[in-house]
């Protein structure tokens, strides 16, 4: 039996996925949440295998909520779903070591199959999302830069991004200067807009 967490923002999706999964033998949803602040918490109290996330949770997006689950309970697989092809998706959640990577509108039965590969070990990546990163830019950014402003860009401020990946404010401030100067923005805000633009977050 795979024990499931699901993070999904948007209700009717959630319960549609919790219909599809409840239909099967090997799948059991020990748990469904709405936000990414709600992921860890919940994961360490339910210890499910997978973890099915919506990379755009409110809040705490899904690559940070996964970024956390992964450090704080490793043996928790992570799934993270997107809802369209995006440049950049597919390093971010390599960055985070999610298993999977698939598209929101993929069918059931590839959903599921996706889970229970992931469940075993395998990694899963849409071809699609695949062949967008192909055609990237690459990206100036080191791995941890990507990592703080991927945090700075889900609203976490200098000192929670520094909580969350055990650094000194000082250094995060650091990378956030960094990170400017490479890519030429003016402050935070226009740093987040040229990744995003450019497919790196």
């Amino acid at each position: 039996m795979i024990r499931l967490l699901l993070a999904e923002k948007a209700p009717l999706l959630r319960g549609g996925l919790v219909a599809l999964f409840t239909e099967l033998d090997d799948l059991h949803v020990v748990a469904e949440v709405s936000s990414g602040e709600q992921v860890l918490g919940t994961a360490l109290s339910r210890r499910p295998d997978v973890a099915l996330i919506d990379i755009g949770l409110p809040g705490l997006d899904g690559f940070a909520a996964a970024h956390a689950l992964r450090r704080e309970l490793p043996e928790c697989r992570t799934v993270l779903m997107t809802g369209k092809v995006r440049k950049g998706d597919l390093r971010r959640a390599a960055a985070v070591r999610a298993a999977g990577l698939v598209l929101k509108d993929t069918s059931p039965s590839e959903l599921v199959d996706a889970i229970r590969r992931v469940a075993t070990g395998a990694r899963v990546v849409d071809p699609d999302l695949a062949f967008s990163e192909l055609g990237g830019a690459e990206s100036p950014l080191t791995e941890r830069e990507i990592e703080v402003l991927s945090l700075a860009s889900g609203g976490a401020s200098a000192a929670q991004i520094a909580e969350d990946l055990v650094l000194t404010i000082g250094t995060v401030r650091n990378h956030l200067s960094r990170i400017n100067r490479k890519i030429g923005a003016r402050n935070r805000v226009h740093a987040i807009r040229i990744a995003e633009d450019a497919g790196w977050l």
